[in-house]
């Protein structure tokens, strides 16, 4: 039966006992086997007769044949400790780890990797051990031989996605910074991308949490939800009867969500009660290349030929409402504007032949639509908060997410989704993102609260769904899909003045 918990590295190389004591010019401890007498993956440590060092290595065991599929850079071994690997050799090892993950991914220009001290560091040996399970994850994806993969996939895939391993990652992720967190991510969602393609090609179906990673945080007045999802492992909700052919559903494949959904919130407290607002800070999705350029021009039909948001929904919800006396929201967005302009015209001729006068009358009416392509909504279901922005058509002034374009209309090159990270009038920045601040999306959403909560941590929920859609940019096809991404984060608010 396969190990379902990866092991304690941190503790395991914490407790190795010194260089005298060894029997073997190396130590291993296993990662995963599948049973006592099937092959396993093991990692080894070993030292260096020829100088100070020692290296770290991943390998995959077949009885007597071992295939290496991961080695360390060589770790000095400092005189003055009496532990055999000390705090700069672990924070080494640690770097070496993060270093070798963001290879996996395909921009290697990143900044240097320092971490503060490690004593300074809580949770410094479950971060250690979320990285080490991490790499061996990408390991296994790109190295496992073919017997192993299956199952060590699915092992370690349980492990990262477990509660505990959720938490530590946002951990890691606060050490690291957002440049890095970015690119991690990149590297990360990029193998799991490569994994589903391979299971879809062998018809497997891999069962993947949506999504993949996600964090919140409330400090300071900010409530901020970061979230990452490779597009292939969101839910296909509305797609047509055409097929994408080979290229274009690379494209369409190699690219991943990231979002930030930020609000600044606020504590008001009267003589009787207390006021709770919350207003939007930022909301910013973008759909991000996994791969380069020159793959996507290649393998695929470029990078312009992706996904875009094409609506976002949130829930704000007090999770205990024992001491909540109402909510209140901001207005909508406008309704368009609309201009509705008469010309008529009268058109007089006179033929010498006949005898009657040949008269023309014609009245024409033309009218003007001016529509945003995003329209912003806000509503109230018992003391919870929803906000919706919805993205339109600008032809027909249909929501794109729930409609599908026209034959007519895609091949169309005036159509608003043709060229649509150029044009002037795009809805998107010129990456294909979109970003909402509250200075043009609604103003606040108020609680007003029992004064009883005064000194009370109080938690709200934010449930999210975002779309994402595809039409055609560039090329001709009638391939088009609505994919959904939903996600759920818990936020805190002390109740004090």
């Amino acid at each position: 039966m396969a190990n379902s918990t990866f092991p304690n590295v941190f503790f395991w190389i914490q407790n190795l006992p010194p260089l005298s004591q060894w029997k073997t010019s190396s130590m291993s401890i296993c990662l995963f086997t599948s049973g006592s007498s099937q092959p396993s993956i093991n990692l080894n440590i070993a030292r260096n007769n020829q100088s100070p060092t020692l290296s770290f290595g991943v390998v995959a065991n077949f009885n007597n044949l071992s295939i290496s599929l991961w080695t360390s850079k060589p770790l000095n071994l400092s005189s003055k400790s009496l532990k055999l690997i000390d705090e700069k050799t672990i924070s080494n090892l640690l770097a070496n780890l993060i270093e070798d993950i963001l290879h996996y991914g395909t921009n290697n220009n990143f900044p240097s990797i320092k971490f503060p001290k490690l004593d300074s560091v809580s949770n410094f040996p479950e971060m250690f051990n979320f990285a080490f399970l991490t790499l061996s994850f990408l390991i296994c994806i790109y190295e496992a031989p073919t017997d192993l993969r299956s199952g060590c996939l699915n092992t370690f895939k349980n492990n990262l996605t477990c509660c505990r391993s959720r938490q530590t990652s946002k951990l890691l992720m606060k050490l690291l910074g957002s440049n890095l967190e970015e690119q991690w991510m990149r590297s990360v969602n990029l193998a799991i991308t490569n994994w589903i393609v391979e299971l879809k090609a062998s018809h497997h179906i891999l069962k993947t949490p949506s999504p993949l990673f996600s964090y919140a945080n409330s400090s300071f007045g900010l409530w901020k939800v970061q979230l990452y999802c490779p597009v292939i492992a969101m839910d296909v909700v509305n797609s047509n009867n055409h097929s994408a052919d080979e290229r274009l559903q690379f494209s369409l494949n190699y690219h991943q969500l990231e979002g930030v959904i930020q609000f600044n919130n606020k504590v008001s407290i009267n003589e009787k009660w207390v006021d709770v607002m919350v207003n939007i800070d930022n909301i910013r999705c973008d759909v991000i290349k996994l791969v380069n350029d020159t793959l996507m021009n290649e393998r695929g039909v470029g990078a312009a030929e992706k996904h875009f948001p094409s609506r976002i929904s949130l829930q704000l919800i007090p999770t205990m409402q024992t001491h909540i006396l109402s909510v209140s929201v901001s207005k909508s967005s406008d309704n368009p504007l609309t201009e509705i302009g008469i010309e008529k015209s009268i058109e007089a001729s006179f033929e010498p032949a006949n005898p009657y006068l040949g008269l023309t009358v014609s009245a024409g009416e033309t009218t003007t639509t001016r529509l945003k392509p995003w329209k912003f909504e806000e509503s109230v279901y018992g003391y919870s908060a929803n906000l919706n922005w919805f993205l339109h058509d600008s032809m027909d002034g249909k929501e794109v997410f729930s409609s599908k374009p026209s034959k007519v209309a895609l091949f169309n090159p005036k159509s608003w989704f043709r060229d649509r990270y150029s044009s002037a009038h795009r809805p998107f920045t010129r990456q294909g993102g979109i970003i909402f601040a509250g200075d043009e999306y609604g103003d606040r959403v108020w609680w007003k609260v029992d004064r009883n909560a005064v000194g009370k941590t109080m938690e709200w929920e934010i449930r999210g769904w975002i779309w994402l859609t595809y039409w055609p940019n560039k090329i001709k096809t009638f391939y088009n899909e609505t994919r959904r991404l939903e996600f759920r984060e818990s936020l805190h608010l002390n109740i004090v003045a």
